[in-house]
């Protein structure tokens, strides 16, 4: 059963770093695709970032792209999501997920993930 543990999180100046992870506390790594989304106050929660369940294929949001990289270590039964440039516009609670499929094919709503974290906060002051 995989169990999602999200920490990194923090408070950071904008055009600042941050790098987040999340761990599968379960007894074996996720052999699918492993998503981050993220959730501001009042908005829903929207995709950020995924990679295919070897690595191969990443997919990212156009608010995003050439800013964060995931990343995933099966050794370490860890996921990454490097954030560089950070923006106050990226304030939210990152969240880690599951793809529902072996057949990920870049989806990006939320309800074809499971096995939610409970989430680590980013706050970007400008």
């Amino acid at each position: 059963q995989v169990q999602l543990v999200e920490s990194g999180g923090g408070l950071v100046q904008a055009g600042g770093s941050l790098r987040l992870s999340c761990a599968d506390s379960g007894r074996t790594f996720s052999s699918y695709a492993m998503g981050w989304f993220r959730q501001a106050p009042g908005k829903e929660r929207e995709f950020v970032a995924a990679i295919s369940r070897y690595g191969v294929n990443t997919y990212y949001a156009d608010s995003v792209k050439g800013r964060f990289t995931i990343s995933r270590d099966s050794a370490k039964n860890t996921v990454y999501l490097q954030m560089n440039s950070l923006k106050p516009e990226d304030t939210a609670v990152y969240y880690c997920a599951e793809s529902t499929s072996l057949y990920y094919t870049g989806s990006y709503y939320p309800e074809d993930f499971r096995s939610w974290g409970r989430g680590t906060q980013v706050t970007v002051s400008s």
